[in-house]
């Protein structure tokens, strides 16, 4: 299986997700996360959860399965996701394959995670030490995390054995892996489906997936 590489253009796709011990903050996180991402010139999308009243309701464990959904479709190139640690949703998304996931407390944190490992996602931690200056906080890692193209190496003389472990991490997954495609019919459906059954999930995937397989599985279940 072939991993999405991050894409050091200007059309690159950030994708939030929230589960829903932390969904009363999404409109926060997504604001910061998006007048970042302007500056840049990337596009952000909102796959929720919104903190809305009888929304479909997303586990850490689904925030993992939705962020491999979106990264090995190329529906997204990067997604940011969080839980009340951290911890959870960052070891749900590592747990699929196509997808390298860090955790950040702080800025550095997410500027040494992008440097040196390269990853396509990165969880923060939305309850646990999320007090005063939380939202400063945010922006700064979104900062840092977008500030110089991603896996470039920290220090820059350690830049080319680092960027050689990505690779091999990369690959090591790809190989001990299944293929999405064969996760996805193997998964309980119905868990698939309340995965996917966010307001907004169908038209941004649709939109922007790029790999067919994965998307005629996921519009199938849709349509279901």
């Amino acid at each position: 299986m072939q991993i999405k590489h991050f894409k050091k253009g200007k059309h690159m796709k950030v994708a939030l997700i929230n589960e829903n011990s932390q969904a009363g903050k999404n409109q926060l996180i997504f604001d910061t996360l998006k007048v970042v991402c302007d500056r840049k010139g990337y596009e952000s999308f909102n796959y929720g959860m919104y903190g809305e009243e009888d929304e479909p309701q997303l586990t850490y464990v689904q925030n993992g399965l939705l962020a491999a959904i979106l990264l090995n479709s190329g529906a997204a190139d990067f997604v940011i996701t969080g839980c009340g640690t951290g911890e959870g949703a960052m070891t749900a998304l590592n747990a699929f394959p196509g997808v390298v996931c860090g955790l950040a407390v702080e800025p550095t944190d997410a500027y040494l995670f992008s440097q040196i490992n390269g990853g396509n996602a990165l969880s923060i931690p939305f309850a646990k030490g999320f007090g005063w200056g939380a939202e400063l906080n945010l922006k700064l890692i979104f900062e840092r995390l977008f500030s110089d193209p991603i896996g470039g190496g920290y220090p820059r003389e350690r830049a080319i054995p680092e960027q050689c472990n990505a690779r091999i991490l990369r690959s090591l997954k790809s190989t001990l892996y299944k293929p999405m495609p064969q996760i996805l019919h193997e998964l309980d459906e119905e868990f698939v489906k309340n995965t996917i059954s966010g307001k907004h999930f169908e038209e941004y995937f649709l939109a922007n997936a790029q790999d067919g397989q994965i998307r005629d599985i996921i519009a199938a279940m849709l349509k279901g």
